[in-house]
């Protein structure tokens, strides 16, 4: 019997070669849909070549909240215009050092964005670098999609027991402790179990971590990916490139739709 998971690319908009690469996978089918950052210049542009395939391809919203400029621009949370860097944005906010309505404003603008130019809402929401799982983000989730129908799916919480990794995802895990039974609780549909976290500073444990996931997910598991052509927008704008170039490879490859045929696995795609 197939066995169906979902693959889905993270950064959507970051930089053109990021797109690109995103939209080359979706079209062989390699992915089941892509997460997308609304706040850069590009994003009109990378929204129309991504509107197309609205419906058959998950198209969600990649929540930012550290590191990239702010849509909003200066506040309590971004006050250079700039969002803080992780280290400096999950502390003070779960201690309320920094303004819910500043972080809110910030979401409720990239929502917005997301909205006005694809003409409907997120198929999912997940957030860069785990940030949905933050208590203040979680209240916005509640209270934005507060009716009882049409709210989108969200990334649910990280699978543990891989020893590789078993920090990282201990503490993305720690992180997300409630979230999957909240959020179920307040009528959002939640893609479990989540695979797919390592580190990327090595590359070469991509391609294991994938084949382990292919072999282990259940049906309609989540496996999360971060694949890309790096640019020069994307060398200005984020540390994690030539690994991007490493997944798109692997994810693009033979090998790789040979190993999905020999577990029995499909990827899943947007209407799944």
């Amino acid at each position: 019997m197939t066995r169906r998971i979902r693959l889905i690319a993270d950064d959507y908009g970051l930089a053109p070669g990021v797109s690109a690469a995103i939209l080359e996978l979706l079209d062989r089918g390699r992915l089941t849909g892509t997460g997308c950052m609304t706040g850069f210049p590009e994003w009109p542009d990378a929204a129309a070549r991504i509107k197309p395939l609205c419906g058959r391809a998950a198209v969600g919203l990649h929540l930012t909240l550290t590191d990239q400029p702010a849509v909003t621009g200066r506040s309590g949370l971004a006050p250079g215009g700039r969002l803080p860097p992780l280290r400096s944005l999950a502390l003070p906010v779960l201690r309320g050092g920094i303004d819910a309505r500043d972080v809110h404003a910030e979401l409720d603008a990239q929502y917005n964005r997301f909205v006005e130019a694809l003409g409907r809402q997120p198929d999912f929401i997940d957030g860069h670098q785990h940030v949905h799982f933050l208590p203040i983000v979680r209240t916005w989730l509640r209270g934005h999609f507060s009716d009882a129908g049409g709210k989108p799916a969200l990334r649910g919480a990280p699978a543990l027991g891989h020893a590789a990794v078993a920090p990282k995802v201990a503490a993305i895990a720690a992180l997300a402790t409630g979230f999957n039974q909240s959020m179920a609780r307040a009528g959002f549909s939640i893609f479990r179990p989540l695979a797919g976290i390592y580190d990327w500073r090595q590359p070469e444990r991509f391609a294991p971590v994938l084949q382990a996931a292919v072999e282990a997910l259940p049906e309609r598991g989540l496996f999360m990916c971060h694949p890309g052509h790096v640019d020069e927008t994307l060398r200005a704008r984020d540390p994690m490139q030539g690994v991007r170039e490493v997944e798109f490879t692997v994810l693009a490859s033979d090998a790789f739709g040979a190993s999905l045929a020999r577990a029995g696995v499909e990827i899943m795609d947007g209407k799944g």
